[in-house]
C-alpha cells in the first residue's frame, strides 16, 4: 500500500481498505513515534513501566512476524523468533532489545513489516477477511479478519505506550506523523 499524507484510511472504502488502512496509520504512527532516537533513548523508560520504545520495536516485531505465519497458520516465522526460549524469557521480545543497536531496532521492525504487509496483502488477494486460518481457538477456526482486528488492537495499545515513552524524552507530540516524514 502506498501511503499517502496525511495517513488517513479511506472515507467510503471496502472492509478491507478500511482495516489496512487503520493498521498501516498505527504503523507509521508508532514507527514516528519510536523513530529517530539513539541507544539511551530507545532504553528510556517512564518511571512507572519497563516499557521502552526499543522494547516496543521488538516486541511489534514479533507480533507482525507471527501474526500471520505462526499465530493464524502455524508457519514458521524465522529467525530470530524460532530459536527463542521463550519458557525461559516469556518477554525476550522486550527485554533482549537492550542488547540490540538502534540501526539493528529500525532495520528489524522496517524489514519485519514489510514482510507482513506483503504476507497479508497475499492472505486476502488468495481468500480474502473471511478465510478461516489454520488453528483452533475456544472450538472454532478464527477467520483472518479476527487476527487482523487484533493487531489494529495492539498497534493502538503501543502506540499510547510510546507516546507516552516519547513525549518524556524529548517533548514530541502529535497524533500522525508530519506530512512528508519518511522513516530515517
Amino acid at each position: 500500500m502506498t501511503e499517502t499524507w496525511p495517513i488517513e484510511p479511506p472515507l467510503a472504502g471496502t472492509e478491507r481498505e478500511h482495516l489496512i488502512g487503520m493498521l498501516d496509520r498505527l504503523r507509521a504512527t508508532f514507527r514516528w513515534k519510536a523513530g529517530g532516537l539513539n541507544a539511551d533513548q530507545l532504553n528510556a523508560r517512564i518511571s512507572s513501566s519497563e516499557l521502552t520504545l526499543g522494547g516496543l520495536l521488538k516486541h511489534l516485531s514479533f507480533v507482525e512476524a507471527t501474526q500471520f505465519t505462526w499465530k493464524t497458520y502455524r508457519l514458521d516465522p524465522g529467525e530470530p523468533w524460532t530459536s527463542v526460549d521463550w519458557e525461559a524469557d516469556a518477554d525476550w521480545d522486550f527485554h533482549s532489545a537492550a542488547n540490540d543497536s538502534p540501526a539493528e531496532l529500525y532495520a528489524l521492525y522496517d524489514s519485519t513489516v514489510a514482510a507482513s504487509r506483503r504476507r497479508l496483502d497475499g492472505l486476502l488477494d488468495d481468500g480474502g477477511l473471511d478465510q478461516r486460518t489454520e488453528i483452533t481457538w475456544q472450538g472454532q477456526r478464527p477467520t483472518l479478519r479476527r487476527f487482523v482486528c487484533d493487531l489494529v488492537e495492539e498497534y493502538g495499545r503501543h502506540t499510547g505506550h510510546a507516546d507516552l515513552i516519547r513525549e518524556s524524552i524529548d517533548g514530541l507530540v502529535g497524533e500522525d506523523p508530519p506530512e512528508g516524514w519518511q522513516p530515517s
